[in-house]
């Protein structure tokens, strides 16, 4: 009875063990978001990317702390790959109103990543609000400041993250955009495969 209680026990912690180390799938073939990147060229994602590995940042332009950290991030992943093939990296703005195409491409040139296999991506603000409530990046404006000359001043509090995509649209990790070592990055895509 001692050694069955045991063995139990033994067997309940490696299935619960093996469940806390595989990483939650979302699927995201079932969605679709027409967004506009920093050429003023429409997309549509998931589709548009369908059998190309995505890895996914989630920024805005004025953030004043971690969102140049994330980008930075994608952009090492790239560099830092031995055979990127047909990886694709995308940074989406969760502030459309002011991330236009144009300031995408300002920013995008401003980390030596507006071209391929980069892609900066905004949308009508709608379909930008339902794209991050499906992709679980939460934002909420903390600070607004009015300034003399007209301008104004804020902050959007928000996720830091980073996601990585399969070829067939699904989630296979969510990170820390800002703190997470790019080699695992590269790690978990590289085992995605060609």
């Amino acid at each position: 009875m001692r050694f069955t209680i045991i063995t139990s026990l033994i067997i309940l912690a490696a299935i619960l063990l093996s469940a806390c180390s595989e990483p939650a799938l979302d699927d995201y073939s079932d969605v679709s978001y027409e967004l506009i990147d920093q050429n003023g060229e429409t997309v549509t994602f998931p589709d548009d990317f369908e059998g190309s590995p995505l890895v996914v940042g989630f920024i805005y332009t004025h953030c004043p702390d971690i969102c140049s950290f994330i980008t930075a991030n994608v952009g090492k992943v790239y560099n830092e790959m031995d055979n990127p093939g047909d990886t694709k990296f995308l940074l989406v703005t969760f502030d459309p109103d002011r991330d236009t195409p144009e300031v995408l491409k300002s920013y995008a040139a401003a980390f030596e990543m507006d071209r391929e296999p980069f892609r900066f991506l905004t949308g009508d603000p709608d379909t930008i609000d339902d794209f991050m409530r499906r992709v679980s990046v939460r934002t909420q404006e903390s600070y607004t400041r009015d300034m003399d000359d007209g301008e104004r001043l804020y902050f959007l509090s928000h996720s830091d993250k980073i996601l990585l995509i399969d070829q067939n649209s699904r989630l296979i990790f969510d990170y820390g955009g800002s703190m997470t070592p790019v080699n695992i990055i590269i790690e978990d895509l590289e085992k995605l495969g060609p």
